[in-house]
């Protein structure tokens, strides 16, 4: 297990991100932020203040006793490339490193696009698109396909300045001078139909708060929300009549971020317009995460097959021991779903939220033991894993829920009526006493019973066991999940 740190100073403020890393996977420990106006200093004066390199140097000595309490092995450290317009910026770069050990790489803007990108297919699972990042001072417009970056451009419009003078415009007018550099990229002219549009960036991240709000999306998930054309239309409209101290009071809107709001819907909006755009998916990928996967997380490849299994692999591996038999109670639903298939009668749609139900299907112990099954809606939907969608969450954590038929609560389902279906209403039942029963057939916490095969009579279902070892114990156990058995699929069950 190792600990790493990342410093990053961007245009708007100096972040530390702490890390833990086990075997190519990592999460994050701790963030501390403190804001700076770096990029509207530089830009007006052209120079760092000797005040403001004063207290740089001061939080990052800071920084640097966090990062001793922590004995993290290696420290990345990054700045923004607006950093080189300021004429003093060597003699600062020095300064900071005579004084803390730092040494602060600057980045390009080539530099960003490949780790805003890294991250973006680590945190959506669209293996070709179009990816709009959105900076403080410029947006970076990015094509890509089966996990390459075919092209990419740089337009000089941000969430701190859209025009070139200080007037003050609206939303409307700030759109059509975006709209004016995007039609100036190349790709625009030859977008491919049916498209995907990913949309990252601090911009993107308050869009999406506040769309939600319009849109009165039940969950407050920003990762893979789905914006449409719609919804964007009425958020620009919404923003237009409110003022700024009432947007600063939206949940997950900074206040920083608030000031920008215009500039940001306005470069939104015109990329909509501009790209013919139905709908645009919210990322939190950021350039720290694609820090992290260039210099700690494994080969692209292995990162990249399977979004899912790699997101749930690094999930196991920091909330796990070698006791779990997680990946044996996913291996045995399945088992259990493929011989159920001609009673539950699911699509094969279902397979990925029992993948997920099944292998984080005593995730609620992380918030008490007691009631897990029950906990586990919440460690599921707020679990961070990548790869599924809202709807297919919100299906495995109904699911783990299901394990237990007296948790599941209509009033709560009626929450989700506008991301569910009637038929995921069924699915989670069934699958929900399929994971218990793969759970049960565990019980010894070793893979003793290999397969299972199912033969039908009438009312009842045999399901005939295949053993390396005694499976008492697991018959058992499995045999206690027969009177929901019963409840959900209407017929006896006898385990041999």
């Amino acid at each position: 297990m190792v600990n790493y740190a990342l410093i990053e100073l961007n245009e708007r403020e100096l972040k530390l991100s702490l890390f833990q890393s086990i075997n190519g996977k990592y999460r994050l420990l701790e963030e501390r932020s403190q804001p700076f106006k770096l990029g509207e200093e530089i830009c007006q004066e052209e120079l760092l203040r000797p005040k403001t390199k004063q207290d740089l140097v001061e939080v990052l000595k800071i920084y640097r006793r966090m990062i001793e309490i922590y004995k993290v092995e290696k420290i990345f450290a990054v700045a923004s490339n607006i950093l080189c317009k300021a004429r003093n910026y060597h003699g600062f770069i020095d300064e900071i490193y005579n004084n803390t050990g730092i040494s602060m790489e600057i980045l390009s803007d080539d530099d960003v696009i490949k780790y805003v990108y890294d991250s973006t297919v680590a945190s959506v699972d669209y293996s070709k698109g179009y990816l709009i990042n959105i900076g403080a001072y410029s947006t970076n417009f990015v094509k890509y396909n089966r996990r390459t970056i075919l092209a990419s451009y740089t337009i000089p419009v941000g969430a701190c300045k859209v025009s070139e003078d200080d007037a003050s415009y609206s939303i409307d007018q700030l759109c059509e001078i975006a709209t004016k550099h995007i039609e100036g990229i190349d790709l625009v002219s030859s977008i491919e139909e049916e498209a995907a549009f990913v949309g990252s960036g601090k911009a993107f991240i308050s869009f999406g708060h506040i769309a939600k709000k319009i849109a009165r999306y039940p969950l407050d998930l920003d990762n893979n929300y789905v914006v449409s054309k719609e919804v964007m239309d009425k958020t620009c409209d919404f923003i237009k009549g409110v003022e700024l101290d009432r947007l600063k009071k939206i949940k997950g809107i900074e206040e920083a971020e608030a000031a920008c709001i215009a500039n940001e819907l306005a470069i939104i909006k015109a990329f909509y317009n501009v790209l013919g755009a139905k709908e645009v998916t919210v990322t939190t990928a950021s350039v720290r995460d694609g820090i992290m996967h260039a210099n700690v997380a494994l080969p692209s490849q292995e990162k990249f097959n399977d979004l899912l299994n790699n997101s749930l692999e690094s999930y196991i591996a920091f909330h796990k021991n070698d006791h779990s038999i997680n990946a044996n109670v996913y291996s045995m639903a399945l088992i259990l779903f493929k011989q159920l298939k001609v009673m539950h009668k699911l699509p094969r749609y279902y397979v990925k939220p029992l993948r997920i139900a099944a292998m984080l299907y005593d995730s609620g112990k992380i918030i008490n033991i007691d009631d897990y099954m029950k906990h586990g809606f919440e460690a599921i939907l707020y679990s961070g894993i990548a790869g599924a969608s809202h709807r297919e969450l919100l299906i495995a954590a109904f699911t783990c829920v299901c394990q237990d038929l007296d948790n599941f609560s209509l009033a709560e389902w009626t929450k989700y009526k506008d991301i569910l279906t009637e038929e995921d209403l069924d699915a989670v039942r069934k699958m929900g006493v399929i994971v218990k029963l793969a759970d049960a057939l565990n019980a010894s916490k070793k893979p003793i019973i290999t397969d299972i095969i199912c033969d039908i009579l009438g009312d009842s279902i045999i399901m005939k066991t295949v053993v390396e070892g005694d499976a008492s114990f697991e018959i058992m156990e499995g045999m206690k999940v027969a009177v929901d058995y019963k409840r959900v699929f209407k017929k006896s069950l006898q385990i041999i």
